[in-house]
């Protein structure tokens, strides 16, 4: 890809021409005066040449935490294509993992950004990263904060008369379904979701009319989700986001009501003597940027600000990266090649 750097190209020209012309502009002054006139007395007052202007990304270098899970690759990869491009910056991506580069940001500046941060995973290292006040929460890394949940394929959808929702599953799977009970794919036994799911299984009324199944790992978990789709199952399952397979198989979620933190902790324990319905809860997902980015390159701040993904979109991205040969490089170009549409408005000018 190629970057235009017309910023730079001023600069430089200012650099070039700035001394020449201040010189020119002395010369001329003093061939302006009559033949025979005394020299004009010095003033005292100092020429000064304009001032360089500051490097458009500052001058610290501008890199991007890429961390090891495949959407925050993704964002790393086209944030970094969208600001060299638009913004003539020299960004480059850098490994990153959750709690070392927030400990590096906090330390050391570096990286200087990072675009997908699960705060509420490493609560203690990055309430400490942020005391060091060299490390900013911008944005959210997602338009949407609930990260899990529970949803129904799609061809069910018109099954339920309304938004798809949790609470109208009782009346659905007794009336409108052939098969009895149908399944619940919740999350392996060893997962904390799978207590939480068999408590709000008997929350929202469902212990007759669901089978649960706990399968034994991701792998048999959407294999299982894969069949079902094929033979056109009724069926509920448990799944988070962003993921590739809620796009891929065209899954709906399901209003699963408010968040409710003491119905929640008590969903968490395996023994919930009154379990009642709530949403999971919202998670923490931020872009973190280094504190010189706002005093140094504050455009480059005003876009992170700005550059909030759709979780829907993310899983569509996902779904391609599942295909044969895709790279998280390959599908950041393409995304940056098609949907100026959405990255666009990040620009903070219409796209």
């Amino acid at each position: 890809m190629r970057f235009r750097h017309p910023v730079f190209a001023g600069l430089m020209l200012a650099l070039l021409a700035g001394p020449a012309l201040a010189q020119i502009t002395v010369l001329d002054s003093a061939q302006d005066q009559p033949q025979g006139a005394a020299p004009a007395e010095p003033t005292g007052e100092v020429v000064e040449t304009p001032a360089t202007p500051p490097p458009p990304c500052g001058n610290q270098p501008m890199t991007i935490a890429r961390m090891s899970w495949p959407s925050a690759e993704l964002l790393a990869e086209i944030h970094t294509r969208i600001l060299n491009a638009e913004f003539a910056c020299d960004a480059r991506v850098v490994p990153g993992d959750l709690a070392a580069t927030a400990s590096s940001m906090g330390s050391t500046g570096q990286p200087a950004v990072a675009p997908e941060m699960w705060v509420t995973r490493i609560a203690a290292v990055w309430n400490g990263t942020i005391e060091t006040q060299m490390v900013r929460s911008v944005a959210p890394s997602y338009a949407e904060a609930t990260m899990e949940g529970w949803f129904v394929p799609a061809y069910m959808e018109g099954a339920f008369g309304g938004p798809p929702s949790a609470a109208a599953l009782q009346s659905l799977l007794s009336t409108e379904t052939s098969e009895s009970p149908v399944r619940f794919i919740s999350c392996p036994a060893d997962w904390a979701c799978s207590v939480i799911n068999r408590n709000l299984i008997a929350a929202y009324g469902l212990t007759n009319l669901v089978q649960l199944v706990e399968p034994a790992n991701r792998f048999e978990m959407d294999a299982l989700i894969a069949e079902a789709v094929s033979r056109r199952e009724n069926f509920v399952l448990y799944y988070w986001q962003p993921n590739a397979v809620l796009a891929q198989l065209d899954f709906r979620a399901l209003d699963m009501g408010a968040y409710d933190d003491e119905a929640m902790k008590c969903l968490a324990r395996l023994e919930c003597a009154a379990p009642k319905p709530s949403s999971f809860p919202a998670e923490t997902v931020v872009t973190a940027l280094a504190e010189w980015v706002f005093t140094e390159a504050p455009t480059v701040a005003s876009y992170f600000q700005r550059a909030t993904m759709p979780i829907a979109e993310m899983n569509t991205l996902l779904g391609q990266l599942n295909e044969p040969g895709a790279t998280a490089e390959g599908i950041a170009e393409r995304f940056v090649a098609t949907r100026r549409d959405l990255w666009g408005t990040w620009l903070g000018a219409p796209p």
